[in-house]
């Protein structure tokens, strides 16, 4: 145990959760905590944000909350040198949130586009400039960037979608370039379809469901705590010498 923890541990680390109040950036948060970080939860609803904070404090870490309009860059800084005045450091970032408005190419409207690549590249961008800020005089910094098999592939209803999440990957090895030489690891994430309380009626569908089953070759939906030790991986000192990668956590969807 005692090796495993020196692995993958992160107690001491202070850990960044966008999209935090509900589903994959929750569990994502507490797993966090569970690894021995104390989390600052970012996302819009105060309340949802208390109430995994105290969840989050049943397991021993510190919490904060964090209530942000991520399209509010204006806003930004002066929300991330809130955290960094309460916590004394940022070790880690995790930009979890995101949106999809699945439509047909020929049924996105301009407001849609600008929604959907504003939340999952323009604010990702602008927050680890931020985050990174304070990373930089402490010399280190891990980066974990959500994106989604997706940018892979292509799919039905996700021109939009998949746009932000290719856009996320090249902003991810563009940023471990630049930011290497003060040994801040960036990397990301590339879910397949993961069953969520939101996404759940998606899969109600049963012929979606069924195509969507025949492309994973492990034959079944991703689960949240898939996730977690990608995201517990990145985050520790067992991936000091990992940069500008993206782990699939894709059943094997991209294989084909």
């Amino acid at each position: 145990m005692e090796f495993l923890t020196e692995l993958f541990g992160l107690n001491g680390k202070v850990a960044i959760v966008t999209g935090s109040s509900r589903g994959i950036g929750k569990e994502v948060a507490i797993s966090l905590a569970k690894a021995g970080a104390d989390i600052a939860l970012i996302a819009r609803n105060e309340e949802d944000l208390n109430e995994v904070a105290r969840e989050i404090e049943k397991h021993g870490r510190k919490a904060l909350s964090v209530p942000m309009d991520l399209l509010n860059i204006n806003e930004m800084e002066d929300k991330i040198k809130k955290i960094h005045t309460h916590f004394g450091k940022i070790d880690i970032l995790v930009n979890n949130a995101g949106i999809n408005i699945p439509k047909p190419a020929l049924e996105v409207t301009e407001e849609d586009w600008d929604k959907v690549l504003d939340i999952n590249l323009k604010s990702v961008f602008f927050l680890c400039k931020t985050v990174a800020k304070y990373m930089i005089p402490n010399n280190e910094g891990k980066i974990i960037n959500m994106s989604s098999q997706m940018a892979f592939v292509g799919y039905y209803k996700r021109a939009a979608y998949s746009s932000s999440k290719g856009g996320l990957l090249q902003l991810t090895k563009s940023l471990a370039i630049e930011w290497s030489k003060y040994n801040i690891n960036v990397n990301s994430i590339a879910p397949t379809f993961i069953e969520t309380p939101m996404t759940k009626p998606m899969f109600e569908d049963k012929a979606f469901l069924e195509e969507v089953l025949n492309r994973i070759p492990l034959g079944r939906l991703g689960k949240i705590e898939d996730l977690f030790g990608a995201v517990i991986y990145l985050s520790s000192s067992s991936s000091d010498m990992v940069t500008g990668h993206t782990v699939m956590v894709d059943g094997g969807w991209t294989v084909w």
